[in-house]
């Protein structure tokens, strides 16, 4: 009688992004690219999570095998309280978007900072220690990219907000846990402020679809030769960075966050390089 092997299938890696709503999501169609592209068997998937259901679709995670989440609005601050770890970057911008699945064990990670940063030294400004930084707003979005900015150690990070408190009070927080100098005030101050920036940074939703004629700021202010760079990937070039290329600006539009922001996070699941040039194909194709 012949021996019979004994031979068990991997299971496929399970992945997924947690949002409400999710359907307009283009994760999904970066990351299963990815996915592919990196010959790994996986799937990612579009998981609609209302708010009243987040404890419960956490725990999920573990108990599906889920090898990891990506976490959108409305959930980035309230899933930390259900996690078992919490990264020290995502605790000091207090917002998670990335949870690895270690043996059961949840960790929280926020891979939106350094993903932009990231995007941004690849693709317009490649050496950031010394340089002057304006950005407009004071909200989630500005802080993670004000940390991972601050680690790039630039001349100065000066925050420019509607609410000038608002503006005010981040700065003096990030300021306090030692990461150089950041100044905060409000938007009647653009005009000295950009005057001397080397960079120029919108993470307001001014100009995004449907709003596209909007601007966070008049961009005649902007010296001519600075980098400009908006947050916003739709529309993939908003009117402040069609100005500002106008002047004679270098500009940087926001699809190159969002791809990295993912590329970091498929590191963490994966362990390996993410195939960043496919899922800035994905993303474009699935517009």
């Amino acid at each position: 009688m012949s021996e019979q092997k004994n031979s068990t299938p991997s299971l496929p890696v399970l992945l997924g992004v947690m949002g409400d709503p999710i359907a307009h999501s283009k994760s999904p169609a970066m990351h299963n690219a990815a996915l592919q592209a990196a010959g790994a068997n996986g799937i990612y998937m579009p998981l609609h999570v209302r708010p009243e259901q987040l404890e419960s679709a956490i725990r999920g995670i573990v108990a599906l095998g889920y090898r990891g989440v990506n976490v959108t609005i409305p959930h980035k601050e309230q899933v930390m309280q259900y996690l078992d770890v919490i990264d020290e970057s995502a605790r000091l911008i207090g917002a998670v978007n990335t949870i690895v699945n270690e043996e059961g064990k949840l960790i929280g990670y926020n891979t939106d900072g350094i993903g932009y940063v990231r995007s941004l030294k690849e693709e317009a400004v490649p050496e950031l220690a010394g340089k002057r930084i304006v950005v407009l707003g004071a909200g989630g979005a500005a802080r993670g990219v004000i940390y991972a900015l601050a680690l790039e150690k630039p001349e100065r990070i000066s925050i420019l907000n509607r609410t000038a408190d608002r503006a005010v009070a981040l700065a003096s927080d990030l300021r306090a846990h030692g990461l150089g100098d950041i100044t905060g005030g409000g938007m009647e101050e653009a005009a000295a402020v950009l005057a001397s920036a080397d960079i120029v940074i919108n993470t307001t939703a001014a100009g995004m679809h449907p709003h596209v004629d909007d601007v966070p700021v008049d961009p005649a202010l902007i010296r001519a030769g600075a980098a400009v760079s908006d947050l916003i990937y739709n529309p993939l070039e908003t009117r402040l960075l069609r100005e500002a290329k106008q002047r004679g600006c270098i500009v940087h539009g926001g699809l190159g966050m969002f791809i990295y922001q993912g590329a970091v996070a498929f590191e963490h699941w994966l362990g390996i390089p993410a195939p960043v040039e496919t899922m800035r194909r994905a993303v474009l194709d699935s517009f």
